[in-house]
């Protein structure tokens, strides 16, 4: 194989055969289950990297499944997302979620949302059903249960314009890609967006969340203070690509 032929084909691993197809990812029928709850301040914090700001004291428990993305199939995810803001080197002030922690039970959509974006997600087992008059999301870790969350189906409707909004905030995570001698070659902040968003409902009900503790699902390090609220909705969309907004590496690192 020439030179050329390798920059041509190289847009992911491995080289001859790739994990994932090449983007955009559009979603079908994706059903989230989020909760939300009060959680340690000073712990949100610590977690959270600058220039990103930790608004308030509050963490989205989400459980998704994707029963048909276009090249990542049918697989369910789960993980926490923080609401943060980011000021724009224009001076703009964005609010949007910063993904935490994400556990998924699929290999194309680890190997690509953590090569392209920088999706911090490892292998799991999540789940996602409806029990009778319940949903219920469990994330097993191995054999180790790290989650339940319950919530009552379609409680009240709710207004898709709130979601529609809340949709069309930004999301931000880091992205790490090390060099072979193990020092980081890639470490940058990138934002992303979900585009053709198509809202087919939303309830909320009452819920109720556990976290349990885990040397490698660290989960449990943001604890339930108290639930505020839980919502179930469902959507097509498409996963927008990134942008590169901070690069940490960069000498005398600005905002790009």
């Amino acid at each position: 194989m020439k030179i050329a032929d390798v920059r041509a084909k190289a847009f992911a691993m491995p080289l001859h055969d790739p994990a994932y197809p090449r983007p955009p990812y559009k979603f079908y029928n994706r059903e989230f289950f989020v909760i939300n709850y009060r959680t340690d301040p000073e712990v949100l914090r610590e977690l959270v990297p600058e220039p990103l700001e930790v608004i308030g004291d509050t963490v989205s428990y989400e459980f998704i499944r994707m029963p048909d993305s276009t090249g990542f199939g049918d697989y369910t995810e789960t993980g926490q997302v923080i609401p943060v803001r980011f000021k724009t080197p224009s001076g703009e002030v964005q609010e949007g979620g910063y993904v935490h922690a994400m556990y998924l039970d699929d290999n194309a959509p680890i190997a690509g949302g953590r090569e392209l974006w920088g999706f911090p997600k490892k292998l799991a087992s999540p789940k996602f059903r409806h029990e009778q008059e319940t949903l219920v999301g469990t994330l097993h870790y191995g054999s180790v249960l790290c989650v339940t969350a319950t919530m009552g189906y379609k409680h009240k409707e709710l207004d898709l314009s709130t979601f529609s909004a809340a949709m069309a905030k930004p999301a931000f995570m880091i992205k790490i890609i090390p060099h072979v001698d193990g020092t980081p070659r890639i470490c940058e902040l990138v934002r992303y967006y979900m585009e053709d968003v198509t809202l087919k409902g939303a309830w909320s009900g009452p819920a109720a969340l556990q976290l349990f503790e885990h040397a490698m699902c660290d989960v449990a390090r943001l604890p339930v203070r108290e639930v505020i609220s839980a919502s179930h909705y469902i959507a097509d969309l498409t996963l927008g690509l990134g942008e590169v907004i901070y690069d940490y590496l960069a000498p005398n690192t600005n905002n790009i």
